[in-house]
């Protein structure tokens, strides 16, 4: 069962965030990326970085270049993207080396890397995971962004 997003009332503790969203399947990432920034805007982030990238082959490159030369400043990196499954297997083997580097990402840099790069069935989740404000994707990824990027602090 689908949730819905809580209500959070994490605070900024300093960092920079930078998203990184695909332009693929745009009117999903872009409705992401404003519910994600919205949310990083009322926790009082004072700093965040977009970047755009063409698809969501292309996401894990960025963020990789991100945390490695970021890593003293940067609180999290959150990942945007949406990949819809059609007739063949293609979406499952870019999804699946999507979730794979910003997993070794994470580890490698110990920087926070927040996965919402969705590998969807269709259109109709994509809308609701993307477009409707009480699941949107966007703002949970923002909010974990937050959480993380205050527990990794606390543990230096």
């Amino acid at each position: 069962m689908l949730k819905a997003n809580k209500r959070t009332k994490t605070k900024s503790q300093g960092g920079e965030y930078v998203i990184v969203a695909s332009r693929y399947n745009s009117q999903y990432v872009d409705a992401m990326l404003a519910a994600a920034q919205k949310e990083l805007e009322s926790a009082k982030v004072s700093k965040v970085t977009v970047l755009r990238v063409p698809g969501a082959y292309e996401i894990p490159i960025v963020a990789a270049r991100v945390a490695r030369t970021g890593m003293d400043r940067v609180a999290a990196i959150i990942c945007l993207g949406v990949i819809l499954r059609g007739k063949t297997v293609h979406a499952d083997h870019i999804g699946r080396a999507v979730s794979n580097a910003l997993m070794d990402i994470q580890l490698n840099y110990e920087v926070p890397v927040i996965h919402e790069v969705l590998l969807l069935e269709n259109e109709e989740q994509a809308k609701v995971r993307c477009m409707d404000k009480k699941f949107n994707r966007g703002t949970e990824a923002a909010q974990t962004a937050l959480h993380m990027g205050e527990l990794i602090a606390g543990l230096d």
